[in-house]
């Protein structure tokens, strides 16, 4: 179907159409509209260098509704799934401590199960560790956890001095 570019109905040559097209240098091709995607070959072309175009045809519609499926039941779980990371992820800010107190938390959560209880740090839900934080704040446990935790609390402490003492 030829036609002129002065009687081109605009809605017909939408994004996704193919255009035959013939320059006023006698170059000949073959284009699809395209507002982006994927890498391709561009080809831009001032439309008073156009001395012909035909529509050769219309690309299927990617966003016709009528040929989308969408497994709901995948898109609940995935769902699911996001809202138990993020409350997982939550549980894991410590509320009202500072930031050193989270950092040693973080620390000691690389190694080992860790959880906030208030402004309190629990290491494997038997040693404590509060407020100010420091190897002489761990009550409960083992001997040897309770070890395990205050040699991570010491370096932490190191790392994190180290850090602000040289800024």
């Amino acid at each position: 179907m030829a036609m002129e570019g002065s009687n081109a109905n605009a809605e017909e040559l939408a994004v996704g159409c193919f255009l035959s097209i013939k320059t006023t240098f006698g170059d000949e091709f073959q284009a699809q509209g395209s507002k982006s995607g994927p890498r391709r070959n561009i080809r831009l072309l001032k439309a008073n260098y156009i001395k012909e175009f035909s529509l050769l045809g219309h690309a299927e519609d990617p966003l016709d509704v009528k040929k989308c499926f969408l497994d709901l039941n995948t898109l609940q779980a995935r769902e699911e799934s996001a809202i138990r990371q993020a409350e997982t992820d939550a549980e894991r800010i410590g509320v009202g401590v500072t930031s050193q107190a989270q950092s040693i938390f973080d620390a000691l959560s690389k190694t080992l199960p860790v959880r906030w209880d208030k402004t309190v740090i629990v290491v494997m839900n038997e040693v404590r560790v509060s407020s100010p934080y420091l190897p002489e704040s761990v009550r409960g446990g083992t001997p040897a956890a309770n070890d395990r935790v205050k040699k991570v609390i010491e370096f932490e402490r190191k790392r994190l001095q180290a850090r602000s003492s040289g800024q």
